[in-house]
């Protein structure tokens, strides 16, 4: 699919990987919306980008948020054409610890945002898509996943955060076969260790040590590479029902 023109959600787009999705396709020359739930970074980097941007608050556990999403794109830019599905949360939790099991209540809010909410928004996404006249290459839409090396990788403590993500990576094919007849591509990306706000949090020494675990390159992913596989795929009409790890070739250690 050619960018230019199209218009693109992109989920979790205020910061982070999602935040560089919105700006690679919007230097492309796709309209749009930044859904997030941060609503400062969501106006700031929609002002900062301009008329063809708009940021909704949405929480993708809320079908009510995710169908105001979708109607924002296609009310603002006439159509819908590009999905990045990139909202989650992480949870650590031991299965049982000290003090019993785990809260249950825990692991059902990750699936809730990871999961379900990524199920939502595609499907809601994929209804409005499936109105586009077919462009040159002959599809209406592109979705894109995004899940986690911890689907196939998880970690002590990431049960629920690789059931959720596991359970992006199943979906992918399943969906993509629903959604052919209606001429909607979907693949799944499963990042590694990304240079985010959320590791920029952590001490230097830390940051080092995850560096160091990633064979080759050594060093942390850059949210600009994530932005580069999500235009790749966008662009690349055969390219369906696939997940690709971007990871630098790690393989996550039980701890």
């Amino acid at each position: 699919m050619k960018i230019a023109g199209k218009t693109a959600i992109v989920t979790g787009g205020a910061s982070g990987l999602g935040e560089a999705a919105v700006e690679r396709l919007h230097a492309a020359g796709a309209n749009v919306v930044i859904a997030d739930l941060n609503e400062e970074k969501g106006n700031a980097l929609a002002a900062k980008l301009g008329d063809k941007a708009i940021f909704c608050k949405c929480n993708v556990t809320s079908t009510d948020d995710v169908k105001a999403t979708v109607q924002a794109a296609v009310d603002k830019f006439g159509a819908l054409h590009i999905l990045v599905n990139n909202a989650g949360m992480g949870s650590a939790g031991r299965t049982i610890g000290k003090d019993g099991p785990w809260n249950i209540d825990w692991f059902k809010m990750v699936m809730d945002v990871n999961l379900i909410g990524a199920f939502d928004m595609l499907s809601n996404a994929a209804f409005a898509m499936d109105k586009n006249d077919p462009g040159d290459e002959g599809e209406k839409g592109v979705i894109i996943n995004v899940a986690s090396v911890a689907a196939f990788d998880g970690q002590i403590g990431q049960a629920a955060y690789s059931a959720s993500k596991g359970g992006v990576v199943a979906m992918t094919l399943p969906v993509a076969r629903d959604l052919s007849r209606h001429l909607i591509r979907v693949n799944t990306i499963a990042p590694g260790t990304f240079d985010t706000p959320m590791l920029q949090q952590l001490p230097q020494a830390a940051r080092d040590s995850l560096a160091a675990s990633i064979p080759m390159p050594q060093r942390l992913g850059n949210p600009v590479e994530f932005a580069m596989l999500v235009q790749a795929i966008v662009e690349n009409n055969y390219l369906n029902a696939e997940t690709i790890r971007l990871d630098g070739a790690i393989r996550m250690a039980p701890k």
